[in-house]
């Protein structure tokens, strides 16, 4: 049985994730900073049949996520597909590009770059070796699709692009795959669907942001991982 692991598991495009390779035989590691959250989440995959592990690691300290790396695989053995499924909450956005500097960057790129490539560079030696695997990332609205109002996570946001693009352009021959799904639209059951409905004043007026269910998501995410066609995949905008 293959493992999957998920870091920064969550009930929006992580749950939708596991259901869908886990529905496929996958074993799921679920990874997330709250020690319950991710024991109450890994119970409800659990109850569909899935065979599930929590593990708990904030993915933007490295000794946390080394050792979180190594926790699963002694635990479940080799990583064969790794999602990078961390997101931050609306509230620290910036918004207005002109109102970006360098604190109000710290967090994003922690978040969606720094720990995307730590993460790489922990799973790539064993997964070239093998022959096998896959890293997929979660994304947002970058400089492909500009959104002023999210301005400091879309400068993170472009950064990382440009990190997985080149990255899946080397790992070519390799048997390994490099994927970056980015999401344009709330995702239901999410934190950040729950922030933006308890305040929408954190939504620009007038804007009306669509909405996509966590197993379309899932079933996306598997789609890339088995046919392999293409890096960037968008969806929801």
């Amino acid at each position: 049985m293959s493992t999957l692991a998920i870091f920064g598991y969550g009930p929006g495009l992580g749950a939708g994730t596991a259901r869908a390779f886990g529905r496929k035989g996958f074993r799921v590691a679920a990874i997330g900073r709250d020690a319950g959250a991710a024991a109450e989440r890994v119970a409800a995959l659990r109850a569909d049949g899935i065979d599930a592990e929590p593990f708990t690691a904030d993915i933007t300290d490295p000794a946390q996520l080394t050792e979180v790396i190594g926790r699963v695989e002694e635990k479940l053995g080799p990583i064969e597909v790794a999602v990078h499924a961390a997101a931050a909450g609306i509230a620290v956005r910036v918004e207005s590009t002109r109102a970006v500097d360098v604190a109000s960057l710290e967090q994003p790129l922690a978040l969606k770059v720094y720990s995307s490539i730590r993460l790489s560079r922990a799973l790539l030696p064993g997964m070239v070796a093998r022959g096998r695997g896959a890293l997929l990332f979660s994304s947002g609205a970058s400089e492909e699709n500009l959104q002023p109002y999210l301005a400091n996570m879309g400068v993170a946001l472009g950064a990382q692009r440009a990190y997985v693009r080149q990255l899946a352009a080397e790992l070519v021959g390799t048997g390994v795959y490099a994927g970056l799904l980015s999401i344009g639209a709330l995702i239901e059951h999410s934190a950040v669907q729950e922030q933006v409905d308890a305040h929408p004043e954190l939504i620009p007026d007038g804007m009306v942001l669509p909405r996509i269910g966590n197993a379309e998501l899932g079933a996306e995410y598997w789609r890339m991982y088995t046919e392999r066609d293409t890096v960037e995949v968008e969806i929801g905008f």
